[in-house]
């Protein structure tokens, strides 16, 4: 807005409401925001939920006008970058969703400036709506494909650009050229299919990891014990609902956890999702397995390797036999890790 002399808070350039809370242009409610996008730095917005296109200036405030225009239906800042519908969305906790699906009020991955940096930061989606018009396909050196309208912009090692552009004229603005190279986690990976041999893999690492099993014999009979106790509820109620489509016995189970001869990579998927949730954590940007039983730190770096995953050992030599597995490449492998395996 430009009516800065005009407005009743004393401090110039100021985006704090008046001492009743209110905006002088609006009705209470009015949300303030600033980007810093290059078309909108230095701008102040006024966002109000309206119910027509024209909204009454309070009778209190100094407008020399009655009445003010909402422009725009969606972003404030008349977003034009659209994607199309099945794009992956990086939601606020981790998983990814089509952007059809996408809903306000949902909680998903932004950036925004921090100093000189920019850093990953959690937001929640204002608004969805959809559109048609014309789309462009962008390839990627990795093979990802985007499709998108020609002037959605993608962060880039030299700031933002639009899909096109020109040098020159009325179409001049930054755009991709086959020297650029996209900011953020990367690609996707796919997520594992839910069938028989996940379902065994998660059980093997979970049960294995993180349960007290087994039977003893005495005179008056067999004793079985199976203990599960975490503080996941997550994986605690997805632990039961697997354990359930398999049914049977301590002994069952015993069969169902076995190590297998040949495994598949939907196994080794569901192993590296089970051992995860039992004995896994990421903190700090790091991804780690711990665990003193030689055999489950052997099975995860075998599905490790299996699936590319690089890793270091650490520390190899402990008293007390506790092995770590650390997952290297940062958070792109850490993302490829979680999307690819799906623990809880």
């Amino acid at each position: 807005m430009r009516w800065d002399n005009l407005r009743l808070d004393a401090v110039a350039g100021s985006a704090s409401p008046d001492d009743d809370g209110q905006v002088p242009m609006f009705e209470r409610g009015a949300v303030v925001r600033t980007f810093d996008t290059p078309g909108f730095r230095g701008m102040t917005f006024y966002e109000i939920q309206a119910k027509s296109i024209v909204s009454r200036v309070p009778e209190a405030s100094r407008m020399s006008f009655r009445w003010t225009i909402n422009p725009y239906r969606g972003c404030q800042h008349s977003c034009v970058y659209c994607a199309w519908g099945g794009t992956p969305i990086l939601m606020g906790d981790g998983t990814t969703r089509p952007i059809a699906d996408v809903r306000a009020g949902d909680a998903i991955y932004g950036t925004v400036q921090d100093g000189l940096c920019r850093r990953y930061a959690i937001t929640e989606v204002l608004a969805h709506w959809s559109t048609v018009k014309p789309a462009y396909r962008i390839t990627l050196e990795d093979g990802t494909r985007l499709v998108t309208s020609a002037d959605h912009r993608f962060l880039t090692e030299r700031g933002w650009k639009h899909v096109t552009g020109a040098g020159q004229g009325p179409e001049q603005r930054p755009f991709l050229t086959l020297s650029n190279r996209l900011m953020g986690v990367g690609a996707f990976a796919e997520p594992p299919k839910d069938g028989t041999q996940y379902r065994r893999g998660y059980l093997c690492g979970m049960i294995r990891g993180n349960a007290s099993l087994g039977h003893h014999r005495y005179p008056r009979g067999d004793v079985y014990r199976f203990r599960l106790a975490l503080a996941d509820t997550e994986a605690l109620t997805r632990t039961r609902h697997y354990l359930g489509t398999f049914g049977g016995n301590v002994q069952a189970i015993e069969h169902l956890i076995a190590w297998p001869t040949f495994p598949c990579e939907d196994w080794l998927h569901g192993f590296l999702a089970g051992i995860f949730d039992a004995e896994g954590s990421y903190s700090g940007g790091t991804w780690r397995v711990s665990s003193t039983d030689r055999q489950i730190i052997t099975w995860t770096t075998r599905a490790l390797d299996a699936l590319g995953f690089g890793y270091v050992l650490e520390p190899p030599d402990r008293p007390d036999g506790l092995v770590v597995a650390r997952l290297r490449g940062g958070l792109r492998e850490a993302m490829r890790f979680f999307h690819a395996t799906d623990p809880a």
